[in-house]
């Protein structure tokens, strides 16, 4: 849904990744230094009560890490290694939101929050999941209500504004986040099975039934990381 803000944001940012392109700077750097600053954020500052600093932490390295795509292409180091590792250390990152938001929640006794919480985590890890296994059988999977961009601002701002004392925002954010990462998963079932009933299997993959194909970020290339070390 947000993915029409990309074009902006890539523009705002280009002049950036112009200026550390001459620089030593790698997009492999970039990328494990946002997802370290968002798991140090995410794990320090919000089991200890700190959700507003954690949030702006938090932000502030997702922000740092969308450089790494730009980056790359400037200095035109793309390269299927990078664009793995970019992949998977967001997945890290947000496994390290949802975990220091649950252990809050329950050193403050809000034990059922934290189910909920936990449902978000493995939800948003199935949807990134959906895709990536599509699009490793071939099929398009550009679907959704609440991407990872989505699922991140409402997950962030949530945190934040209850880090500012607002009540009840967190339950909102939260339970929201639950039913649009099920109808997000949901979305993506059905076009897969749409599109592996409109066409064959690729042949390399009919074969190997059983085999995992995953990998592919749930961000489109104009943030991703496909810079090589």
């Amino acid at each position: 849904m947000l993915n029409a803000l990309r074009p902006a944001l890539t523009r705002v940012l280009t002049p950036v990744a112009d200026a550390l392109a001459r620089t030593p700077v790698t997009p492999n750097a970039i990328t494990i230094t946002g997802t370290a600053g968002v798991v140090a954020g995410a794990l320090w500052l919000f089991p200890t009560g700190h959700l507003f600093a954690g949030t702006m932490v938090c932000t502030g390295f997702v922000l740092a890490d969308l450089l790494d795509g730009l980056l790359a292409r400037v200095k035109g180091t793309t390269g299927a290694w990078g664009a793995f590792l970019d992949s998977t250390l967001d997945r890290i990152g947000d496994a390290a939101v949802f975990a220091g938001i649950t252990i809050w929640l329950v050193r403050t006794r809000q034990d059922a929050l934290a189910w909920v919480a936990l449902f978000c985590l493995v939800a948003g890890m199935m949807v990134s999941y959906a895709k990536a296994r599509a699009e490793g059988l071939g099929i398009p999977c550009n679907v959704g209500v609440a991407e990872r961009t989505e699922r991140l601002l409402i997950t962030l701002v949530a945190i934040g504004l209850t880090g500012l004392g607002v009540p009840y925002v967190l339950v909102i954010g939260l339970w929201a986040l639950a039913v649009l990462s099920v109808v997000t998963f949901g979305q993506r079932v059905t076009v897969v099975r749409r599109g592996a009933a409109a066409g064959p299997v690729p042949p390399v993959l009919a074969g190997n039934p059983g085999r995992d194909h995953g990998g592919e970020p749930d961000d489109p290339p104009a943030v991703m990381n496909t810079g090589a070390p």
